[in-house]
């Protein structure tokens, strides 16, 4: 468990100018990154008791994130998104 929910920035520290550039041009990208941002808080409450939830709702979380992560990671190597 973490104190403080991480920021794409912190997990793609090499690919920040990127993940402006995808923001400011790919609405996909941008609904997936606040989509991310949105469940990474929303995880950090549960996970800190803020906001407590049965394992099997954090768990869902957990893989949405994940997945949206992957699709997140697979745009930000492909160069053409």
């Amino acid at each position: 468990m973490s104190n403080a929910p991480n920021d794409l920035a912190d997990d793609f520290p090499d690919k920040v100018d990127r993940i402006h550039q995808l923001k400011t041009s790919n609405n996909h990208f941008a609904r997936l990154y606040d989509e991310y941002n949105e469940l990474n808080r929303t995880i950090h409450r549960i996970e800190t008791r803020v906001e407590p939830k049965p394992e099997e709702v954090e768990e869902e979380l957990k893989r949405r994130r994940l997945h949206i992560k992957d699709e997140i990671m697979a745009m930000l190597d492909n160069g053409n998104a």
